[in-house]
Parts: structure tokens; sequence; C-alpha cells
């Protein structure tokens, strides 16, 4: 039985990959309130998490989480993170640096947080909850429907 794709032809260099705007990723983020995240232990092993998140104008991303749980000991020590959001047939990979901002700096961020999850005000009790700040290096938004494309944004260092 033939395959109905044509396996024989080489992709043309370039072809599918575009620009990707910072408008349109804030808007994909916006909407994806779930992600999952990637950390590495200490041993360099990955660890991954599902996380609420929210996004604000600098494509920063915002999520809460406790002080014990494996992601947070991670980011303290290497900050660096592999993100993954989805809706439909469409993906966000978002590769970043977390940091966990003082008092000042985190007053703007909660309001876009709590903002994008406010069932997340319920949590502000919670022992031991912090927050993190990702800020991105770089992202790919990838549609895999009948139009696919690809579509890079980066960051300087």
């Amino acid at each position: 039985m033939p395959s109905p794709c044509n396996l024989k032809r080489k992709p043309k260099p370039g072809v599918g990959r575009l620009s990707l705007s910072r408008r349109e990723a804030f808007e994909f983020l916006k909407g994806a309130p779930l992600a999952a995240i990637s950390t590495v232990s200490h041993d360099g092993s990955p660890e991954a998490a599902v996380i609420n998140i929210a996004a604000n104008s600098d494509l920063e991303l915002i999520f809460e989480t406790i002080q014990t749980t494996r992601k947070c000991v991670n980011l303290r020590r290497d900050p660096r993170v592999a993100i993954v959001l989805w809706r439909g047939n469409e993906t966000l990979q978002y590769e970043g640096v977390a940091d966990e901002p003082d008092r000042y700096v985190l007053a703007p961020l909660l309001e876009t947080y709590f903002a994008a999850q406010p069932d997340a005000l319920g949590h502000c009790g919670w022992p031991g909850l912090t927050y993190f700040r990702v800020r991105p290096r770089w992202i790919r938004l990838s549609q895999y429907g009948r139009s696919f494309s690809v579509r890079e944004l980066r960051f300087g260092d």
C-alpha cells in the first residue's frame, strides 16, 4: 500500500520556517493556561511537571510552586528551563531562564498571574508558596494542521 505522504521528496531549505512576531507569541501564551516545564536535577536528569502559567507583554512567564517541589529546588540551583504549551494542533516551545523576583518586582507579575489564574488567589496562604518568572531566550510556534508552519523568535543574551 503506498504511503499517503511522498516520503521521497526532501523539504526545501527554509520552507515552513518563518519569523514569529512578539504579538503572535503573546497571543498564544495568553490563550494557554497550562504548560509542561522541564528542569534539570542535581545529577543532570530532566524532570518535568505541569504548571499553571500567565504571560506578560514582555513574553515573561509567571508560575507558582511550593518550595519543596523538585522544580523549585532545581531552579534555585540551575535556572534554565524548557517549557511546552499547546492548543489544538499548535505547540509553543519556550526556552528561558527563571528567577524568583523580590517583592517589588513581583507585585506587577502577580497582577498578571492572578488575572490569568483567578483560582490561584486561594493559594495565597499555602505554606512555602513561591513564584517564578521565566525570561525567554527562544520561542518556536509550530502548527501541525493542514497548513504546516514553524516560526521562531530569538532573544539576545
